[in-house]
């Protein structure tokens, strides 16, 4: 069966071979190794427009683009989203700062394929109130993880992601989700970290989702700023946000982008 009619079949959604998935594991490597190269250089004194550059460059330099570049015209090759911001921050030549948070989300095409992937980084020592938000964030993606195996439901993901977030009295982002992807950025299904166990679309085999919560420090409620990209915290309080590519196979969930 053809990728379209594997679509069609599945309301849209691409069930992928395991010849796909290859591909997919190719592009998910580099986006983990580019990860930790940014790892290494997110310290105080360094600006989000750097990062931007050192990550365009080590795809090119390894036969990838920024498949991010020119979706919906976003300009640069990664977001940065710092503090209080929650995503789609547009790097810049603010320097960062002992203290702050910086997520750093991008999607490495590789060969065609694609793999998405964010981190949040402590810049420097951070306050313990950041760092815990970050381990809930981290946790809650972790958690999600667990959720994706054929039989178990979108809602199944959200729920157990809310649950942690409730353990530390977190805020859930609920307008912006994790989604489909392959061969294009935003594919079906779009996948919700606020639902209810047991509802939603199932999960089949073959599938691949991004698995990315944003938790915040108070209120969840966002809005964008008047650049129409950068999305913050309406209150001010902290975000963080930790992202996988991640397969569903009945051997259970593969991250794509370990």
């Amino acid at each position: 069966m053809g990728e379209d009619s594997k679509s069609k079949a599945n309301g849209g959604i691409s069930i992928r071979t395991q010849e796909e998935l290859t591909q997919m594991v190719k592009a998910g490597q580099l986006a983990a190794k580019l990860r930790r190269e940014l790892g290494k250089r997110v310290v105080p004194g360094v600006s989000t427009l750097e990062l931007d550059s050192f990550a365009e460059h080590y795809m090119n330099q390894h036969g990838a683009s920024a498949a991010q570049k020119g979706f919906h015209g976003y300009p640069y090759a990664i977001c940065a989203a710092v503090n209080n911001c929650v995503c789609h921050g547009l790097p810049n030549e603010r320097l960062l700062a002992k203290g702050d948070l910086v997520t750093l989300d991008f999607v490495v095409e590789l060969n065609g394929w694609l793999a998405d992937t964010a981190w949040t980084y402590a810049v420097g020592k951070v306050s313990a109130e950041a760092n815990q938000l970050r381990k809930a964030a981290y946790q809650a993606m972790v958690s999600g993880i667990a959720q994706c195996w054929p039989g178990r439901t979108i809602g199944d993901i959200g729920s157990t992601v809310c649950h942690v977030a409730d353990i530390g009295s977190y805020g859930v982002v609920g307008q912006f989700g994790g989604h489909g992807i392959g061969k294009s950025i935003h594919e079906p299904p779009e996948v919700s970290y606020v639902g209810k166990a047991k509802t939603g679309r199932k999960l089949k085999d073959g599938m691949v989702i991004t698995i990315e919560p944003i938790l915040t420090i108070g209120s969840p409620d966002v809005y964008i700023e008047e650049d129409g990209w950068t999305v913050v915290t309406m209150e001010g309080g902290l975000a963080a946000q930790f992202e996988h590519t991640v397969a569903i196979t009945s051997a259970g969930p593969i991250i794509l982008t370990k």
